[in-house]
């Protein structure tokens, strides 16, 4: 089954085209990692995702339905959104935060039963905040901070899941640790992330945006080209494989501060690594 349908989705502010006739589909189940640069159009077509854009143009389908067919209360029981930036002036403690992502399902005023509390704390334990219950939430790093709201979102037990570069502020265990227990949830994830190996290792299907645009569609082994991560990124890189499950692997090469145009640099930087990294062609710089 089909979770995620995106057809021709187009997005314009002012005379700028942000998502430029964007299509994809992931089935149920599935994860789904979106990368590109800065300013691809990653955040945007997440955010057309939970309905804070309505595109120009093009359709959405959301588990089989038009997603203007949602209502608001329908739309949050199905999809939960971890967003990139995390809120300010929360007075609420780490238990209080992560039990908001019960209010679909029982609203504000619903008395919590045992049932509910266990499930709130499974899932704090779940991020490693468990010594973090009673803390405020504007007393934690950014980091922990992140982790609270990937917690409420696994209380809100939806169908599919959002989220906006969800490893910004975490350290590599974490980074790590997040992304495999959001894919162990069994539901269908869609995220925004910067990390191309760390994307490469643990999602499904990757789509590369570049400009608005899908350049690719798919597999990380079929996406995560040197040619296309060079045209994309503007970085040199080789792609190996993984020692541990065979995914691409990415190692990049450096020198760009010295180069005269940043997207571009002059392969000549790495001569002196050929014979470790290959040759000029396999950078495909």
């Amino acid at each position: 089954m089909t979770a995620i349908s995106v057809s021709a989705v187009s997005w314009t502010v002012g005379k700028q085209l942000i998502l430029d006739d964007v299509s994809l589909c992931l089935d149920k189940g599935k994860m789904l990692g979106v990368i590109g640069p800065n300013g691809a159009g990653k955040s945007s077509l997440l955010r057309c995702l939970y309905r804070y854009i309505t595109p120009d143009s093009g359709d959405i389908t959301l588990l089989g339905k038009p997603i203007e067919e949602y209502s608001s209360q329908s739309l949050a029981l199905n999809v939960a959104v971890v967003q990139q930036d995390t809120p300010a002036h929360v007075e609420l403690t780490v238990t209080q935060l992560v039990t908001m992502g019960l209010t679909p399902h029982k609203g504000l005023m619903a008395r919590l039963t045992k049932e509910d509390k266990q499930q709130v704390s499974d899932a704090i334990e779940q991020v490693g905040l468990r010594d973090k219950a009673l803390q405020m939430f504007n007393a934690l790093s950014g980091g922990e901070k992140q982790r609270v709201l990937i917690a409420r979102a696994i209380v809100q037990q939806p169908q599919i899941l959002v989220l906006d570069e969800p490893t910004n502020h975490l350290d590599v265990r974490y980074q790590i640790q997040i992304l495999e227990l959001v894919k162990s949830l069994g539901i269908t994830v869609i995220a925004s992330i910067h990390d191309l190996n760390l994307a490469s290792a643990l999602c499904d299907e990757l789509v590369m945006l570049h400009q608005g645009k899908v350049v690719a569609h798919g597999e990380p082994k079929t996406v995560l080209t040197e040619s296309r991560i060079g045209d994309v990124f503007g970085v040199c890189c080789q792609v190996g494989e993984h020692p541990q499950n065979q995914s691409p692997l990415i190692t990049y090469f450096y020198g760009y501060q010295g180069s005269s145009e940043l997207n571009t640099p002059s392969y000549s930087k790495y001569s002196q690594l050929d014979s470790e990294f290959g040759s000029k062609e396999s950078a495909q710089c």
